[in-house]
Parts: C-alpha cells; sequence; structure tokens
C-alpha cells in the first residue's frame, strides 16, 4: 500500500499540536517531515497487478525506468541540482499578538505628555504673578503674596506629577515591550502606528528550548495556512517574555497585516541561524513520505530513477532539505515523484500476488 504525505497537510498537523497546547507533552518538537498527513487514496491490488511495472531491483534498490515520453505524459519533471553551502534555518514557532496594550499605552503616554504641557503652562504663569505680586512690595497687600505664591506651588507639584507619570508610563512601555518597542510607543513612530493601524501585526517567534540562533537575522519566514505559503517576517527585537508553552528563546517580528494571519493564531516559523551547511538543495515539493521516512527521486543512470532518503531531522534552508553526501550534480525528480513511488509500489504488489 502507498503511503504519501503531502507538504499542506503535515504542515497542519504540525500547527494544530501547537495550538492544542501539545508543547508541554513534547508533541510539538515532531520534525517537519514526519507530521501526520491523510493518505493519498490506495488503488486496489487486483488492478495494480494488470497493470505493466517499469520498476526493477538492482543493486539492491528500486530502480525505475522511465523514457522521455513516459515521463511527460506522467508529469514527470526533473532539474541538476549543484551541492552548495547553505545557511541552515532554525524551525520555530509564531504567536500574532494582540496589540490593545500597545494601543493602551500609546494612548496613555500622548496623554500623559499632554497633561504635562498644559502643568507646565500653568506654571509658567503662575510663577510669574507671583513674582509680580512680590515685586510690587508694600502696594501689594499680603492676601495677593499669599495667593499667588499658593498657586504657584501647586502649579509646580501637579507639574512634577506630571512629569512623574510620564516618567512611569515611559518605563512601563520598555519593561513590557523591550527598548525598541517602548521607544516607538513614546515617540509614537511609523513602526507602532503601522501596528495600531493594523497595517503590520506584531509576531513573537519562540525556539524550541535549548536551541539559540546567535544574532537573529533581519528577515525570517511564516507558512501560512493551509497553503503553508511563506510569508516574510521582519527582526524587531528580542521579546521581553517567552511562550509558555514552549519555554525557549523568543523574538518580536512584524508581518503585513494581508499575509492571512489574525491576533491570536499561531503559525510555524524558520529563522535563519548562523551555522552554514553544505549539501544539494532538494525542494520539499520533490520528497514524498512513505513508511514513516522522506524520499526524494534521484537520477542513477539514463532514463533510471531511484529512491533516496532525507534524514527527517536533517538541516533546512530556504524551504529545502539540504541533503548531503550526493556528487556535485545531481538530477532530481522536481515534479512527479509520487508518480514514480506508485511505479515502485505496483511492482510489490504484482511481486506480493505472484507469490500467493
Amino acid at each position: 500500500m502507498t503511503e504519501t504525505r503531502p507538504r499542506r497537510s503535515f504542515r497542519a498537523l504540525a500547527l494544530a499540536a501547537l495550538v492544542l497546547g501539545l508543547a508541554g507533552a513534547g508533541g510539538w518538537l515532531l520534525p517537519r517531515h514526519l507530521r501526520a498527513a491523510a493518505p493519498a487514496a490506495e488503488q486496489s491490488a487486483e488492478t495494480s497487478a494488470h497493470m505493466p511495472s517499469r520498476a526493477t531491483v538492482e543493486d539492491g534498490r528500486t530502480v525505475v525506468r522511465l523514457g522521455p515520453e513516459e515521463r511527460r505524459r506522467i508529469g514527470v519533471e526533473t532539474v541538476t541540482l549543484r551541492a552548495s553551502a547553505h545557511r541552515q534555518e532554525r524551525q520555530a514557532y509564531g504567536t500574532v499578538l494582540d496589540l490593545a496594550r500597545v494601543t493602551d499605552l500609546t494612548n496613555a503616554y500622548a496623554s500623559a505628555r499632554a497633561q504635562l504641557q498644559t502643568a507646565q503652562a500653568r506654571l509658567e504663569v503662575s510663577k510669574s504673578a507671583h513674582l509680580r505680586a512680590r515685586a510690587l512690595g508694600v502696594y501689594a497687600t499680603a492676601v495677593q503674596v499669599e495667593t499667588t505664591e499658593g498657586t504657584f506651588r501647586t502649579d509646580e507639584a501637579a507639574l512634577a506629577a506630571a512629569e512623574s507619570q510620564l516618567r512611569t508610563l515611559a518605563a512601563t512601555a520598555q519593561q513590557e515591550w523591550g527598548p525598541v518597542i517602548g521607544r516607538a510607543i513614546i515617540e509614537r513612530s511609523p513602526l507602532v502606528t503601522r501596528l495600531i493601524e493594523r497595517e503590520r501585526f506584531l509576531v513573537q517567534v519562540t525556539l524550541p528550548p535549548g536551541e539559540r540562533i546567535g544574532q537573529p537575522a533581519a528577515i525570517a519566514y511564516a507558512e501560512v495556512p493551509p497553503q503553508s505559503e511563506r510569508v516574510r517576517l521582519d527582526y524587531v527585537s528580542p521579546a521581553t517574555r517567552t511562550d509558555q508553552r514552549i519555554q525557549g528563546l523568543s523574538f518580536f517580528y512584524t508581518v503585513a497585516g494581508d499575509a492571512g494571519f489574525l491576533p491570536g493564531m499561531s503559525m510555524l516559523a524558520f529563522v535563519p541561524s548562523g551555522a552554514t551547511v553544505r549539501g544539494t538543495a532538494v525542494p520539499e515539493d520533490a520528497v514524498v513520505h512513505w513508511q514513516g521516512g522522506a524520499w526524494f527521486y534521484r537520477a542513477v543512470g539514463p532514463d533510471a530513477y531511484a529512491r533516496h532518503p532525507v534524514a527527517t531531522d536533517g538541516p533546512m534552508a530556504d524551504d529545502t532539505f539540504v541533503v548531503a553526501g550526493l556528487p556535485e550534480e545531481t538530477e532530481i525528480v522536481q515534479r512527479g515523484a509520487q508518480a514514480l513511488l506508485s511505479e515502485e509500489m505496483k511492482s510489490q504488489i504484482r511481486v506480493s500476488g505472484d507469490d500467493d
């Protein structure tokens, strides 16, 4: 029986495991290659047994032979890839944050600054009035001097209170959101304006426990369900707290407001690390999943293709699997690997039927 695991499905189930809080139980750490997916519809053994098989066992491995016309007919496309160095990606988990608190702090700070300016203006007026009353000497009554001095001292205290309130809000913004976003709140910079206006969303990206990446990359990527298309994340700053479900290092990134995410949604994120690996970058669309493993097909001769394993915990870069140990140039099946797997399974069904 052929077991396939489409890319979109196993990504969606990995994300569902995260949302359901399975991180504490260790389920969130499954490699992306092993996430469960719905198997493809099974063909009956009786039908497959009467189909001609193009697969043979050679040197202990199954080789599928397809001529150019056969490849075109069943949609098999190949590409030749060169081995090179790749910047390794770390899989992480992101959450789109609710920014109501950022909005509240921004508005509160603006209001406190207005109150400070009002207090400063009142103090200037009352101070001038008090100085004039004192300058009148014997021409000013004691009541006038005391009244102006009382107003001046009251406005002086009000100014000190307004300054204290402004400092408290500035410190609160930086404690809750860090120096970058905190300063953006204080200055009402374009960053916080875009967040408040929902032009951008703030994403907290958390690495698995114990993992480090050095200086975070300026650009990371997230996958939009259900198609798992990649969207860009722009780095902001280290996060001031971790995701309690994951307990790893966290960072703040922003994502476009029209990227398909909403506050409260979770996502899979991919953060480039400082480490580089050398190998052949095999696109994820070229990979098929069978019997708990990940595989791709590569050319082993003229019009001949064999399955090659992909390490389930191996490195990834730019949404590709980096496979080491291949020749400097390798022809792989970029599209239609599932058709080759079906041909391979047909030969196994035929052998099984002959044994019966």
